[in-house]
């Protein structure tokens, strides 16, 4: 009698990838490189600062909570590096030091850790950093004191700006830059969020690599263009400043396509972009502040769970509750 043949029965899926967390974090780390590069350039050597700061305390905290928690060390994945990155990018460049540090422990402790780590936060670390600082600190956080370009040199003057702006009354300010100075990222503003050409081939570069699926980031970024169109009235001048200013590209491209906190099916990707431009632009135009790109995030990965129950593909065969008790009566 032959030797039985055994087989290992496991739960779906059945898929082997050369994919690791480490792999697509080098990724992300090495897509947000240009924006770095960009923001040092525009605001000198206090936006490295501001960097280094921010990344050496989010890889510490996360080292430190794991350790104290007794859990499996995490850091060698990465994900505490690009939560440091993206939380950086979204602080000006004068911040004090020490805030920056605050912000990477809450990102990585609180909003992260707390919850069990990578995979189990519900909403993204850095955004929630960031909104907190927002809230704590409103004369550092604000757009009214951030620095105004010094194109690689130390200075200490601030500027308005580019969405502070622009205005559904009286359109875009002639004192306002250049759509050029808009796409190269030569404004005032956050560090990451300035040169929409970093960001964009950064974007490219994700989707090239398929770390990222583009329809979170196009349809986000689409639906805002057709949001705005409708609230100016056709004037494509202040539409191309609200798609190119603030924080929409960073978002759309770099946060908003967070593995853990957006929806995984199709639809859900639709249906979770197309909120975040809604809320984004009613913020925008309605709201006191000027950006709504880190509030709308938060608040559509509370409701990712929601969106995916509604768009979930059914299974072949499948039928509804209601018609299940229909055929039993019948």
């Amino acid at each position: 009698m032959s030797e039985m043949t055994k087989y290992t029965v496991s739960a779906s899926p059945h898929v082997r990838s050369a994919e690791t967390t480490t792999g697509i974090m080098l990724d992300v780390i090495i897509a947000l490189v240009p924006a770095g590069i960009a923001s040092i350039f525009v605001f000198g050597l206090r936006a490295l600062a501001v960097i280094a700061v921010s990344v050496i305390v989010a890889v510490l905290a996360e080292y430190l909570s794991r350790k104290a928690m007794k859990r499996e060390q995490t850091i060698g994945d990465l994900s505490a590096v690009v939560t440091g990155l993206l939380l950086a990018y979204n602080l000006p460049s004068n911040i004090p030091l020490w805030m920056a540090g605050l912000g990477s422990i809450i990102a990585i402790v609180v909003v992260k850790q707390m919850f069990g780590g990578i995979g189990q936060n519900f909403v993204n670390p850095a955004l929630a950093g960031r909104i907190i600082l927002m809230s704590s600190f409103p004369g550092k956080m604000s757009a009214a004191s951030f620095p105004a370009p010094t194109m690689g040199t130390m200075s200490s003057m601030t500027g308005a700006t580019p969405m502070g702006l622009v205005n559904l009354s009286n359109g875009v300010a002639e004192e306002a830059p250049s759509l050029m100075e808009m796409f190269l990222g030569t404004t005032s503003g956050c560090l990451g969020e300035v040169s929409a050409l970093a960001l964009m081939l950064g974007g490219i570069y994700l989707i090239i690599r398929k770390v990222i699926s583009p329809i979170i980031p196009c349809v986000y970024i689409g639906a805002v263009a057709v949001f705005m169109v409708i609230a100016f009235k056709f004037d494509m001048y202040a539409v191309a400043y609200e798609i190119l200013g603030g924080g929409l590209m960073i978002g759309a491209i770099f946060m908003a396509t967070d593995y853990t906190t957006s929806p995984i099916t199709r639809n859900g990707k639709i249906v979770y972009a197309i909120g975040c431009a809604l809320i984004t632009c009613l913020i925008r135009l309605f709201g006191s502040l000027p950006e709504g790109v880190s509030f709308s995030i938060i608040i559509m990965n509370i409701l990712v769970p929601h969106i995916e129950n509604m768009t979930y593909p059914k299974p072949f065969g499948f039928i509804k509750e209601k018609k299940e008790k229909e055929e039993a009566k019948s």
